[in-house]
């Protein structure tokens, strides 16, 4: 019998696949979940949404690194959660394939709340679990500037988590050294579990034009260059609290999802990857090399894969 490819994110959550489309990476149509989910991802994470629409920041907003990766400063735009919540409930009937799982930004307890509330009241149970973006590195008085302060983490948290019946997924950065505060935080307040890493605090200066790149100057960094730092911090997760986590941040190919998977991580999301190929491909071939691993390996799916290097150190 060929392995499992199922996997458990959290206690109440088991998605079909290891792969996860990540937040900020095509989440805003309905339809194109629908087809991440016939490409093989095991989950579709949307864009981040805060309570009011967003329109980011002016061009150029993107630009890639030399030696691989992007740089990037969106600013968070969306249409905001009444909008999203819109597009998914009239899609909901229809809808086949990986589950959703919402995104949240904002700055305070009460709006994660209201949002969380929105959906549930608006979607029908069609939000497998909601992601808190505690770690966006480039919008003031959002992402990293609540994710750094415990006390705001777990008031986000437990006002989520009393909003819904949904897990509630902690995503963190390195906004400071001290990233484990916020896992730590995220934990003690009830997060179902934790997704590491976003994207990192990085720059690019033009040497012609002698100015920044991007529109904002400071941007998040992503891809192949982050990859090992994730793969620490899901390591250092698990070895300290065991507590579910999902890898983020350079996976681009089977290798690196079954590196974060004996680091800890239960599933992998999949971003820069897909921007970088255009389209989806990539989820059906890390899937296919997972399960190939397992085979060669004598696992029978994924959950004896994950935290294999934890326990072997």
């Amino acid at each position: 019998m060929a392995p499992s490819l199922s996997t458990e994110v959290c206690p109440s959550l088991t998605i079909g696949a290891p792969t996860m489309l990540a937040s900020g990476i095509l989440g805003i149509s309905a339809d194109v979940f629908a087809r991440v989910a016939e490409a093989g991802a095991g989950a579709v994470v949307t864009k981040s949404v805060s309570r009011e629409p967003r329109d980011g920041y002016q061009n150029p907003t993107v630009t890639g690194v030399r030696g691989g990766g992007w740089l990037n400063a969106v600013g968070l735009s969306n249409p905001g959660a009444g909008s999203m919540a819109g597009m998914l409930a009239a899609a909901a009937g229809g809808r086949r394939g990986a589950p959703v799982i919402v995104s949240l930004v904002g700055s305070a307890g009460p709006e994660f709340e209201q949002m969380a509330g929105l959906f549930e009241e608006e979607c029908g149970g069609a939000v497998a679990a909601y992601e808190l973006n505690l770690s966006c590195p480039h919008v003031a008085r959002v992402g990293l500037e609540v994710g750094d302060d415990p006390a705001l983490v777990r008031e986000v948290v437990r006002a989520t988590k009393g909003a819904t019946g949904a897990p509630v997924i902690a995503k963190v950065g390195l906004g400071s050294a001290r990233y484990m505060d916020t896992v730590e935080a995220a934990l003690a307040a009830g997060a179902d579990a934790i997704t590491a890493i976003n994207t990192v605090r990085a720059m690019s200066i033009d040497v012609a034009a002698m100015r920044p790149v991007l529109s904002n100057g400071i941007g998040g960094l992503s891809g192949p260059p982050i990859r090992p730092i994730a793969v620490r911090c899901v390591y250092e997760i698990a070895l300290q609290h065991g507590a579910p986590v999902i890898g983020c941040g350079g996976v681009s190919c089977w290798e690196d999802a079954v590196e974060f998977m004996l680091a800890g991580a239960s599933a992998v999301q999949v971003g820069s990857a897909v921007a970088g190929a255009g389209w989806v491909g990539v989820f059906s071939e890390i899937n296919a090399g997972v399960r190939r691993y397992m085979e060669d390996n004598g696992f029978s799916g994924v959950r004896e894969v994950v935290g294999l290097a934890v326990q072997r150190r």
